[in-house]
């Protein structure tokens, strides 16, 4: 009896282990076209703001490349072509083909490489059709800038705006096919990838469903655990930056170097806190509005505070000395990603307003948006319609 007793428990242990992921060693492959000599192909994992190379490898002179990838936690990686082009994949147990154009040929080198298909299984289809959307998109917002831009007539103020009813209906079209794969690719564990575009309460009851299914396979998968972990502090993190609630504090150098920062330093005045960097060209256009809106109220109670999420220090200052903004700066570290973590956004300009506590009253206002925001607060008069950032 005691030695089937004790077959029984092993047994058992075995049940209840076997969900665990073993690791597994896949194979990622392909051809570059036009093999760029100075970068290696790199493996990189992301977690937020940060980012793991995994693995890295050289292109053959024939321009072909090969991984044997260790595939210990399995979810979304991205495979970066000499930092050229990349692709978001699914490692777990599918053997992959990948090839990429590589270098542009043209003499005019611009960086808007073309669509990359992944020859793999079941869940790469998924990635495959994620990517294709993300892609589209992307054409899709330059082609609108581009147009919009070009007409004549118009000024820049109406331009933004027309741009960003653009923008926000491209949003609206992507949320609506990631909305299709979730339902119709609920079987797969590449779902997961899907998932964190379909935030917000009208896709909550979706996103429970595609999570039951996958927990009634497998309860114990450790990137369904770890997604549902990631959420409930997103969710935590919204909360804390949530209409009403202080603004997060920080503290970074001034131009000058003599001081520091941060918006916990202006209460008592209504604040604009504007994060930009020199790079960014809607982070620039948006300078003569701030400015604009400088002159209405910095003698009316309101402070203006700009922080760059610039790497480069010289950059940084050169931007400010063309710009010649006559208000605080800052420059935060490690190109930002600490307070980009910590205010919850990835694209520029961002901008937010917080009233004389420090309290956030205002997200993502730009051009006449801010005005209005502004003059909101100081007359008592509600009107405001919030602009949408553009993703870096």
């Amino acid at each position: 009896m005691r030695k089937i007793l004790r077959l029984l428990l092993f047994t058992c242990m075995m049940v209840s282990t076997s969900s665990v992921f073993a690791q597994k060693t896949i194979t990622i492959k392909g051809k570059v076209k036009f093999p760029y000599n100075r970068f290696n192909m790199e493996i990189v994992e992301r977690q937020g703001f940060d980012k793991t190379i995994i693995d890295s490898c050289k292109v053959k002179d024939d321009g072909t490349y090969e991984f044997k990838m260790k595939v210990d936690k399995p979810g979304v990686y991205t495979l970066d072509c000499q930092k050229w082009q990349s692709v978001q994949f699914w490692a777990e147990d599918e053997d992959l083909e990948i090839n990429f154009r590589g270098e542009d040929t043209a003499k005019i080198k611009i960086k808007n490489p073309p669509y990359v298909y992944i020859k793999g299984g079941p869940n790469n289809e998924v990635m495959n059709l994620m990517n294709w959307d993300g892609y589209r998109g992307y054409q899709l917002m330059i082609g609108i800038s581009q147009g919009v831009y070009r007409i004549p007539g118009i000024d820049d103020q109406a331009k933004q705006e027309v741009s960003g009813k653009f923008y926000e209906m491209l949003g609206n079209e992507s949320r609506a096919r990631m909305r299709f794969l979730a339902e119709h690719y609920a079987d797969r564990n590449s779902v997961l990838a899907v998932l964190p575009s379909l935030r917000g309460e009208e896709n909550e009851e979706l996103v429970q469903q595609v999570l039951s299914r996958l927990e009634s396979k497998n309860p114990n998968y450790a990137p369904l655990l770890k997604y549902k972990s990631e959420m409930a502090e997103a969710k935590a993190q919204k909360e804390r930056l949530a209409e009403g609630k202080v603004a997060p504090e920080f503290s970074f150098p001034t131009p000058d170097g003599k001081k520091k920062l941060g918006p916990q330093d202006f209460k008592g005045k209504i604040l604009v806190l504007d994060f930009w960097a020199s790079w960014c060209g809607p982070c620039r256009a948006e300078i003569p509005h701030l400015k604009e809106a400088y002159k209405e109220y910095n003698n009316k109670g309101v402070a203006f505070f700009s922080v760059s999420i610039d790497k480069d220090d010289a950059a940084w200052r050169k931007a400010m000395k063309e710009e010649n903004m006559p208000w605080a700066q800052a420059q935060a570290p490690k190109a930002g990603k600490d307070v980009m973590k910590q205010y919850q956004f990835s694209g520029i300009p961002y901008i937010l307003v917080l009233d004389k506590e420090g309290k956030i009253v205002g997200k993502n206002l730009r051009g006449k948006a801010l005005m209005d925001k502004l003059e909101e607060l100081l007359s008592g008069k509600k009107k405001s319609v919030a602009m949408p950032a553009m993703g870096m």
